[in-house]
């Protein structure tokens, strides 16, 4: 795939956009990427910078890499950082204040993985919990979490959204997607449950992400953006569908609106493969125009935006280039969804959003793994 951005009219991505009191420049968000390059957990100035200079390049919004939750076991690398304590929330308070003196707008992506391994080997000296003490379905790791553990991870959350609140942050994202703590309590592998927290329905097994996204809510009050990422998809298992259908979709993600989600971030593979093409055709809505469709609440789509390889391509150690992009023009122009999260192609280039605005292709930057390696 090849995008020449001098032929093709990208407008549409850099139109403004107001979620309540957020305002936003243009239609393109910094996806969360883990770089787990927070030593103790503490981000400093080297993470403030290299979001500083995606603020500087003309991203919308920033979502910070995945920031965990005051739980035992909520991260899985040493370096991922905490969104709790005294010298964590300071760091934080110093990489907000540079998005801002660059004249970005960012939130944190607030996280527990459950039960999910981590790629070093590193293992948390807190333990492992999750809804039943599963990764995947049949492999225990760890223990099932209590009522008690319930509902202290739920309090968890909500103290993360406030503090995000209180520090200046512009929004906030709960991570639910991808195989973690909330997303095992989705996915009826890893939620064996027969008590409250579990059950024969999607809708019932959402019950511990309503619960989080209540008590966020009300944490934050009724005007802080709160954004949800969701997947079907695991990375226990990439052809995991937990919605099949879209009435099956309106019945997981109404009772998420109606608890106070504002935006649905719908992650997958690749943004430009339908969700439903039975129903609406190989050129039918993606799982963010679905999303929006069938809560009526604004949605971010992402996948292997701005790559030539898929998503795992890009992280097997292939050197991609820029992606065709006038499919995603066309979906953003009709209003299928509202933003576009770019991860790896503004990992290896902060100046990605600018250079596509300014049509500058000779200056895109492709992804290369071994970006990976560096915090630039």
């Amino acid at each position: 795939m090849s995008f020449d951005t001098t032929k093709t009219d990208v407008s549409a991505l850099f139109e403004p956009l107001k979620i309540g009191p957020l305002e936003l420049k243009n239609r393109i968000v910094m996806a969360p990427m883990t770089r787990a390059m927070a030593p103790d957990g503490i981000p400093g100035p080297t993470n403030a910078a290299y979001y500083r200079k995606r603020a500087e390049g003309d991203v919308g919004l920033i979502l910070s890499e995945g920031t965990v939750i005051d739980r035992p076991g909520s991260r899985n690398e040493a370096g991922i950082p905490f969104f709790f304590g005294e010298q964590a929330l300071a760091g934080w308070k110093g990489v907000i204040d540079a998005v801002h003196e660059a004249g970005g707008r960012m939130g944190p992506q607030i996280w527990h993985v459950g039960s999910a391994p981590g790629q070093s080997g590193w293992e948390s000296p807190d333990g492992t919990e999750s809804p039943s003490g599963l990764f995947a379905p049949d492999t225990a790791r760890g223990g099932a979490m209590s009522e008690e553990d319930i509902a202290d991870a739920i309090d968890a959350f909500a103290r993360s959204a406030e503090h995000a609140k209180n520090l200046g942050f512009d929004m906030a994202e709960i991570h639910g997607a991808h195989g973690y703590l909330i997303d095992q309590f989705f996915w009826n592998g890893t939620n064996l449950r027969t008590d409250r927290w579990g059950g024969d329905t999607l809708a019932e097994r959402s019950r511990f992400a309503v619960e989080v996204v209540k008590a966020s809510r009300a944490a934050v009050g009724p005007d802080f953006p709160l954004f949800l990422r969701l997947s079907q998809w695991k990375q226990q298992d990439y052809a995991v569908k937990l919605a099949a259908d879209p009435q099956a979709l309106e019945a997981w993600l109404g009772p998420l609106a109606d608890a106070g989600v504002d935006v649905f971030h719908a992650s997958q593979r690749r943004f430009w493969e339908p969700e439903f093409p039975e129903i609406d055709g190989e050129e039918g809505l993606n799982f963010a125009g679905w999303a929006k469709k069938v809560t009526g609440k604004p949605s971010v789509s992402v996948g292997s935006v701005g790559l030539d390889g898929d998503f795992f391509g890009a992280f097997g150690g292939e050197s991609s280039g820029s992606a065709e992009l006038d499919g995603l023009v066309r979906r953003m122009e009709r209003g299928e969804f509202d933003l576009i999260a770019v991860g790896r192609a503004l990992l290896s280039d902060a100046a990605w959003a600018d250079k596509v605005r300014r049509g500058a292709t000779g200056e895109l930057r492709g992804f290369s793994a071994s970006d990976l390696a560096t915090l630039a």
